[in-house]
């Protein structure tokens, strides 16, 4: 998603050679980010591990050409849940938006 789309977007690259999952999550979680993804892993760490978060978005099976529009519609759309740290889930053309108890 293109900063001029009023966007401030990290790219996993600009950390470093891959940093592993739970170092971007944390990341994430500390900088106060939504985490984009196409990797099932993250949805395990916050769930079954209970890594703190500040959201994600799953899209695991969304075609590049579609993930930039997608994207900018469900931030749109979902962003107050997405500021609850929901987890929005893209998978097969259906959503699914998951919360952790407080």
């Amino acid at each position: 998603m293109a900063a001029g789309a009023g966007h401030d977007v990290v790219e996993a690259a600009q950390l470093g050679p891959d940093p592993g999952d739970r170092t971007l999550l944390r990341f994430a979680h500390d900088e106060h980010r939504i985490l984009i993804t196409m990797d099932a892993d993250f949805g395990e760490l916050i769930h079954l591990h209970d890594q703190p978060h500040a959201g994600l978005m799953r899209l695991p099976d969304v075609p590049v050409p579609e993930r930039i529009a997608l994207m900018a519609e469900l931030i749109s759309r979902y962003r107050p849940a997405l500021e609850e740290r929901a987890i929005v889930t893209v998978r097969g053309g259906r959503l699914r938006i998951s919360h952790q108890p407080s």
